[in-house]
């Protein structure tokens, strides 16, 4: 007869445990490689939502999404449950202040922020971490950055956001004239959060960016169309950060039109940010 070492329920337990952990690692591991050569060839995430219990928006919240919010009311139900979600969690995330006597409003939290969630919406990660804190003024406000009056701007070393109210109103009046303040305060917060994160997000927006410069640099003729076609506003031509914001903002506003004068880049937007979405 054997004698077999008693073992403990204390060491089944330790046991099933790191079996669990190890189990979990290796099923993370091969769901990461999968998703890298999934994005290798398509050029996008392999799932874009992880959550399974879905926040709900506050009814008041919601009936401000639904009568002032076009993208959403244009998604399907079940999409709109996990933008709603999204946007819960992106108004917990930030912390908004006002200035020079504005009183943050609940549709002030929600429109910033659906802006956001809007531009992030292909993205499994949406939460922009390189914006901690949205400052909305009035109207115009004096910025110390270049000793001048400005509508909005992003400062990344203070991960802050900062907006006109009546300038960023404007941008949703007009859905079409490729001026849209918001969405183009955010892209800028988008573009530098690309260079920082690592998340698929992240890196889909980056290489698409850089596959557009590419696109632009091989074909002087359709950098020149859009430096002459008046299609895009002058601002622009600034530098490589207005640029894509301003290629951002105009592609949200106009897509159709986009599409129909510069293809080649209305393509490479789309899937910068994997805008897969009714309309685009």
């Amino acid at each position: 007869m054997i004698n077999l070492p008693e073992i403990s329920i204390e060491y089944l337990i330790i046991f099933g445990v790191m079996v669990a952990v190890l189990s979990g690692l290796i099923i993370y591991a091969l769901v990461n490689m999968v998703e890298t050569a999934y994005v290798l060839i398509y050029k996008k995430p392999l799932y874009r939502h992880s959550s399974i219990f879905l926040k709900k928006l506050p009814e008041h919240q919601r009936a401000i999404l639904e009568e002032k919010f076009v993208f959403y009311k244009r998604l399907p139900a079940k999409e709109q449950k996990f933008f709603e979600h999204r946007l819960v969690r992106f108004i917990s995330h930030k912390e908004f202040v006002g200035r020079n006597g504005v009183v943050v409003s609940e549709e002030m939290k929600v429109l910033i922020s659906a802006t956001a969630v809007m531009l992030t919406f292909g993205f499994r990660n949406f939460y922009i971490r390189s914006v901690k804190m949205i400052f909305i003024y009035p109207t115009e406000f004096y910025s110390q950055t270049n000793d001048a009056y400005h509508k909005g701007e992003y400062n990344f070393q203070l991960k802050a956001l900062v907006l006109s109210w009546s300038h960023f109103l404007e941008g949703y009046d007009i859905n079409n004239d490729n001026l849209n303040l918001g969405i183009h305060e955010f892209a800028h917060a988008i573009h530098l959060n690309s260079m920082r994160e690592k998340h698929i997000g992240a890196t889909i927006f980056a290489d698409s960016f850089y596959e557009l410069n590419d696109l632009l640099a091989s074909h002087e003729n359709i950098r020149q169309r859009m430096m002459t076609s008046g299609y895009f506003r002058d601002y622009a031509l600034t530098n490589q950060f207005e640029f894509i914001a301003v290629v951002i903002e105009t592609f949200i506003e106009s897509p159709m039109e986009f599409r129909s004068q510069f293809p080649e880049v209305y393509a490479k937007t789309k899937q910068m940010l994997n805008f897969n979405f009714s309309g685009y």
